[in-house]
């Protein structure tokens, strides 16, 4: 290996690691069924937890584009997270309660 892709993969690492250090963490809490905040702005590779802080389960679940997921029924107290990886707008619902909708804007 010469110097020179020994420095490239040193400096790689660093840009790596950098990026992950500079992500951040929101909560997004289900209460009262209802997401809040009802809309968040993030960046690419910042994650969202999921708060269930109601007596009963809820879901969380995306068919958007941009992110599509689905973490499940839980039950008060727990949580799940997604991580963003693309810039867009992400539509999130709760399968349980129809009404649930919020909006995440990840730039």
């Amino acid at each position: 290996m010469t110097f020179d892709k020994i420095v490239f993969g040193i400096a790689l690492v660093a840009l790596l690691a950098a990026g992950a250090a500079n992500a951040a963490e929101y909560e997004v809490v289900q209460k009262n069924k209802a997401f809040s905040p009802k809309e968040l702005n993030i960046k690419v590779g910042d994650t969202v937890k999921f708060t269930n802080e109601d007596n009963f389960f809820h879901n969380v679940f995306s068919l958007s584009d941009l992110k599509t997921f689905d973490l499940g029924s839980y039950p008060k107290g727990e949580f799940k997270s997604v991580t963003f990886d693309k810039a867009g707008k992400v539509e999130v619902e709760c399968a349980i309660h129809p009404s649930m909708l919020m909006i995440i804007n990840v730039q």
